[in-house]
């Protein structure tokens, strides 16, 4: 798997994007979040990815001053009320976590997440035990991870040892109770 299709896999995650409306107000651009009504400044989101609702289908560009949009083909400008959305950000350390997994651990943990009603973005704390041995050869020691989906939280071990085998082992645990262990071991 390349980075192109985990990128993919990125873009497709619930709750990748917080989505609201714009307005013009003092000479300035304010986003209204949609979700928890808050409002900001849209100069918050410079030069960051973001879509626009035209014609009945989102279009993607990147944000500049004064409500310019730089779209694939042309440029265009915000208007009162568009209905726009905004990629979250990962937190830094569940990024570099899931960069640093191999594809089949990678696969096996955003599907199993997704299939539990979580998504890579709810993620509250994620402590990335791995990023600290970048130097050892064997590499062995627990990742652990929160998510939050509004309804449900879910804890996750990630138990790891690379050295002679490779092996990912991954122990979901719902505030319901209900567990689910995945584990990977390959040579």
């Amino acid at each position: 798997m390349n980075r192109q299709q985990r990128i993919k896999l990125f873009e497709h995650q619930s709750r990748a994007y917080t989505e609201g409306t714009v307005e013009m107000i003092n000479e300035q651009w304010i986003f209204f979040d949609e979700e928890t009504e808050e409002a900001v400044l849209l100069d918050e989101y410079l030069h960051q990815e973001i879509e626009v609702f035209r014609f009945n289908r989102w279009k993607k560009g990147i944000l500049f001053e004064a409500g310019k949009i730089c779209l694939a083909d042309e440029i265009d400008f915000l208007r009162n009320n568009d209905l726009v959305r905004i990629r979250k950000h990962l937190i830094y350390s569940l990024e570099r976590l899931l960069e640093g997994m191999n594809d089949e651990a990678f696969i096996q943990f955003v599907t199993t997440l997704n299939s539990l009603q979580f998504s890579i973005y709810d993620c509250l704390y994620c402590y990335n035990h791995l990023s600290f041995l970048t130097d050892e050869n064997k590499k062995n020691g627990v990742n652990f991870m929160v998510f939050d989906n509004q309804e449900q939280i879910c804890n996750v071990q990630h138990h790891f040892c690379y050295y002679e085998k490779t092996n990912d082992r991954f122990e979901f645990t719902l505030n319901t109770g209900k567990r689910l262990v995945i584990e990977k071991i390959m040579k």
